[in-house]
């Protein structure tokens, strides 16, 4: 999924960004429950999630057509085996 955040005091982020995209992975029962775990931890971690976009299961990308390569595959894996959200890419954003 690619979460936007913004900015908040403690966030990490590099000095006079405006916020960030992030890549993550996450396991879930679902899609919604997956996201709401991930929107959880990054409040932990001081981050102010803004915006959510998923692009489904594995199953569902691949019936979609989609070709997800062995990278985005262990990840995925990895995310369901140790239950856990995976960001794997940190995009910051500025003005």
């Amino acid at each position: 999924m690619l979460v936007q955040v913004g900015r908040k005091d403690g966030d990490g982020l590099p000095k006079g960004s405006t916020g960030a995209g992030l890549l993550c992975y996450a396991s879930g029962v679902d899609e919604a429950e997956a996201v709401r775990e991930t929107v959880a931890i990054l409040k932990q971690a001081d981050l102010a999630p803004l915006d959510v976009t998923g692009y489904g299961t594995l199953a569902e990308r691949i019936e979609d057509g989609e070709e997800i390569d062995a990278k985005e595959r262990a990840l995925m894996q990895r995310a369901l085996d140790e239950n856990a959200v995976i960001v794997a890419q940190m995009t910051p954003f500025d003005d």
